[in-house]
C-alpha cells in the first residue's frame, strides 16, 4: 500500500515517547508498504535527520510549525478564534499543501494520522483515514485545570478545553478508524461516541532501550529514576510528586538512596525539584544516547503518574531495560501488568516508600519482577508484533 503518514514532530531521533512509536513503526511498516512522511518541526536544524529516515520512507516532508507555540498570533487565534490552541500551535500552511498535492498526484491508498490535531492539515478526500489517538488530548488538560490553583486563569484554559473536546470528537468521527493505544481510552471514546470504530495499537518499546538489558542485577541498587519528556503536563505533575513527596520518604527510610529525574525540557521546566540526593538531568532534544545512559545509571524506575494519558512509553522502555518499576496504578493504565508479578503498584507516598524498602531487601523479588517484565515486553510490546496488528487494521481499511 501507499501510506501517507502524518506526525507532530520528525520521529527521528527515537528520543521521546511519540518519536519512538512513529520511528519503530514506521521501520517495521517500510518492509511491506511505501510510506509518504509528513513530520511537523519548530527548526531547519531538525531537517538535518531526514537522511536517516530515508531508507524507510519514500518521501520525506519537514514541514515548519510554530517555532514558539507561545506567540501573540497563535494566542489571539485561540482565544477569538473557534479551534483550541493545540491545534493552532500545530498547524503548518506548508504541511497542508503537500497533502493536497499527494493526495492529486499519488494514488495514496490510506492516510495515518498520529494524534487529532494533525488532521486540519487533511482536505475533503475519498481516501480513508486512520487516526490514532496516543492519548485521549483534553481528558489530560482538564486534569491539569482540576488540579491548578491559578485564579483568574481556569476561565480561558476552560473554554479551551471545551474546544478541544469538541474538535477531538469532531475529528474522531471525520476518521474511518480510529486507533487508541489501550482499552481505557477506547472505552472513554466510546463513552462519547457509543459507536465509534476504534481499534487498538498498543505502545511498544524501542529497540534501542531493548538492547540494554542485562541479566545481571545493577551495580548500584539504591538509584531510583524517572524519565519523560517534560514538555507534557502529566509528567511534570509526576516529577513534583517524586521530589516533593514521595522520595523524601523513601530517604527517611533508605538514607543511602539516590533520585535521578531525567529528560527533555528538564532545566526548562523542573529545575527548581534538584533536592537532597535528587539529581535533575537535562536530556539533549535529539540524542538516543543520552537517553540510554541515563537508564543505564538507574537500578529501579519509579513513576508517581496522577495524569492521564494513553500508555506510558517510559513504562515500557523501564521494563524492557530491566529496572524493576514501582508505579501508580494510573502510570501503568493501559499495559497488561499485575501488581507483584512485572510491576509493583502503589498508591501514596508512604506505600511507594515500602515498595522501595521491599524490593531493595528482597532480592528474590527484584530478580522476578524484571525478569516478568521483560517477558511481557518480549511478549506483546514489541514493535514488530504492534506493526502488524496495525497492518490488519490496514487491511481492514482497505477492504471496507
Amino acid at each position: 500500500m501507499k501510506i501517507l503518514m502524518l506526525t507532530p514532530y520528525l520521529p527521528y531521533p527515537p528520543s521521546s515517547g511519540g518519536q519512538i512509536r512513529s520511528y519503530n513503526l514506521i521501520k517495521e511498516l517500510s518492509k511491506h508498504h511505501e510510506i509518504y512522511l509528513i513530520g511537523l518541526i519548530k527548526q531547519e536544524t531538525e531537517k538535518k535527520h531526514i537522511e536517516h529516515l530515508k531508507k524507510y520512507c519514500k518521501e520525506i516532508y519537514a514541514c515548519s510549525r510554530s517555532k514558539t507555540p507561545w506567540t501573540l498570533k497563535n494566542i489571539l487565534k485561540s482565544v477569538f478564534g473557534v479551534l483550541p490552541f493545540v491545534v493552532i500551535r500545530n498547524y503548518s500552511q506548508e504541511a497542508r499543501i503537500i497533502v493536497e498535492k499527494l493526495l492529486k498526484n499519488e494514488k495514496i491508498d490510506l492516510i495515518h494520522a498520529e494524534t487529532f490535531y494533525v488532521m486540519p492539515h487533511i482536505p475533503e478526500t475519498k481516501v480513508p483515514i486512520l487516526l490514532v489517538e496516543q492519548t485521549i488530548e483534553y481528558k489530560v488538560y482538564q486534569h491539569y485545570l482540576d488540579n491548578l490553583k491559578v485564579p483568574l486563569l481556569p476561565l480561558f484554559l476552560q473554554i479551551d478545553i471545551m474546544k478541544l473536546k469538541y474538535w477531538e470528537k469532531t475529528y474522531w468521527e471525520k476518521a474511518t478508524i480510529v486507533g487508541a493505544v489501550s482499552e481505557e481510552d477506547r472505552d472513554q471514546m466510546h463513552k462519547l461516541i457509543p459507536q465509534l470504530p476504534v481499534e487498538i495499537i498498543p505502545n511498544a518499546a524501542g529497540e534501542d532501550l531493548m538492547e540494554l538489558y542485562s541479566k545481571k542485577l545493577h551495580n548500584n541498587p539504591t538509584t531510583f529514576l524517572y524519565v519523560a519528556n517534560f514538555s507534557w503536563l502529566q509528567n511534570v505533575e509526576g516529577a513534583q510528586i517524586l521530589a516533593q513527596k514521595v522520595f523524601p520518604e523513601i530517604l527517611s527510610e533508605i538514607p543511602q538512596a539516590n533520585c535521578i529525574i531525567a529528560g527533555q525540557y528538564a532545566a526548562d521546566k523542573i529545575s527548581n525539584l534538584v533536592g537532597d540526593r535528587i539529581e535533575i538531568l537535562d536530556l539533549p532534544r535529539d540524542s538516543i544516547s543520552a537517553v540510554k545512559d541515563a537508564y543505564s545509571r538507574g537500578s529501579i524506575f519509579i513513576a508517581p503518574l496522577e495524569g492521564p494519558g494513553g500508555t506510558r512509553l517510559k513504562i515500557l522502555g523501564a521494563m524492557a531495560t530491566g529496572l524493576p518499576v514501582i508505579s501508580s496504578k494510573t502510570g501503568v493504565a493501559g499495559l497488561d501488568v499485575t501488581d507483584g508479578v512485572n510491576v509493583l503498584i502503589a498508591k501514596t507516598p508512604h506505600e511507594f516508600a515500602v515498595k522501595a524498602k521491599q524490593i531493595l531487601r528482597d532480592h528474590q523479588l527484584f530478580s522476578l519482577i524484571r525478569a516478568n517484565a521483560r517477558k511481557l515486553v518480549e511478549d506483546q510490546y514489541a514493535y514488530p508484533k504492534i506493526a502488524l496488528k496495525l497492518e490488519k487494521v490496514y487491511r481492514q481499511i482497505k477492504q471496507s
